[in-house]
């Protein structure tokens, strides 16, 4: 494993948002959500995330996630993504979101 410095890790630019809207994503190659979320004064961004498997559409409207926003745009099928939203794998490898224990304002960024 390489270590990295403060300077490093200080690149990366993680934010708190909320959740808007979910919409299928058919065209994925894996089975996906395309999701808008509200990152506060940042605005509102577009990932398309593999997280089919444990979360309903229904249950993520509203959620606080944590994404990664100062990636290039990236393009999916016919959808851009804007950010990355981070999880880790289970046992079987889908993907659990990294969430956050108190609501706080959206774009805050991690520290």
């Amino acid at each position: 494993m390489d270590l990295i410095t403060w300077e490093d890790f200080e690149k990366v630019d993680l934010r708190v948002g909320t959740i808007l809207d979910v919409s299928d994503f058919p065209k994925a190659r894996k089975p996906a959500y395309q999701l808008r979320i509200d990152f506060g004064e940042i605005g509102v961004l577009k990932s398309s995330a593999q997280i089919t498997v444990h979360y309903k559409k229904e249950d993520l409207i509203g959620r606080q996630i944590i994404a990664v926003v100062n990636f290039p745009k990236k393009q999916i099928a016919d959808f851009m993504s804007e950010c990355l939203v981070t999880g880790l794998p289970d046992h079987n490898g889908d993907i659990v979101l990294n969430s956050i224990e108190r609501q706080v304002p959206n774009g805050t960024k991690l520290m």
